[in-house]
């Protein structure tokens, strides 16, 4: 029994040595240049999202304080052909892993300003169907996954809050279509809504801060 306790304490130890090893051996992930993701924002992206990511056309998301990570995988699947567009495959084509981390971190450190609802006669319906869904027909709370405040969780989920209600009313319906199919989860409750809940939940986004 010593014996195979022994030789059980020796492999364990053998283990232990060989990952720090292996972690020691890994390279270290540079970290994120914002002067550069700034001079690639300036030089790139400005056409459609203003250099500094803040309101520009109302088509186009704002990027100023977006998750990195969300930016980042986003530009990936761009790039991949897993998600879809007329512009952005084509932007994110030649964009390297550093040029994606740059851009993405240098979107992410600004604060983003706070927008405004503009439907009046939509004020009810936006946040019933934001903070508690639709239980009768199965549609989650956006709030479950964006949170209260449109902060939303990083990689997965983007911060919504004080977004273009146009853009978020463009991805809904592009989610429930099919077209945009990066997100099984945003699909399956995008199907279950109709244009005039689509168009309430966008428009009470773009006033969440």
């Amino acid at each position: 029994m010593k014996t195979a306790a022994c030789l059980f304490s020796g492999f364990l130890l053998f283990t232990t040595m060989a990952a720090h090893a292996a972690g020691a051996d890994a390279p270290a992930v540079a970290k994120p240049d914002l002067a550069k993701g700034g001079e690639l924002a300036g030089k790139v992206c400005f056409t459609c999202h203003t250099t500094d990511g803040s309101r520009g056309t109302a088509t186009y998301p704002i990027l100023q304080g977006q998750h990195a990570d969300y930016l980042i995988k986003q530009l990936h699947e761009f790039k991949s052909g897993k998600r879809k567009g007329t512009v952005m495959p084509g932007m994110a084509a030649p964009l390297s892993e550093d040029d994606i981390r740059n851009v993405a971190a240098f979107y992410a450190s600004k604060t983003a300003k706070p927008g405004a609802a503009h439907h009046k006669d939509l004020v009810a319906l936006g946040p019933k169907v934001y903070r508690g869904g639709i239980p009768d027909r199965n549609i989650a709370a956006c709030a479950a996954c964006h949170s209260p405040d449109g902060a939303g969780i990083p990689v997965q989920y983007p911060r919504i809050g004080g977004q273009q209600a146009e853009y978020v009313a463009s991805q809904l319906t592009e989610f429930r279509s099919g077209y945009r199919a990066n997100n099984p989860v945003m699909a399956a409750v995008a199907a279950k809504m109709n244009d005039q809940e689509i168009k309430a939940v966008a428009d009470y986004v773009a006033g969440l801060h």
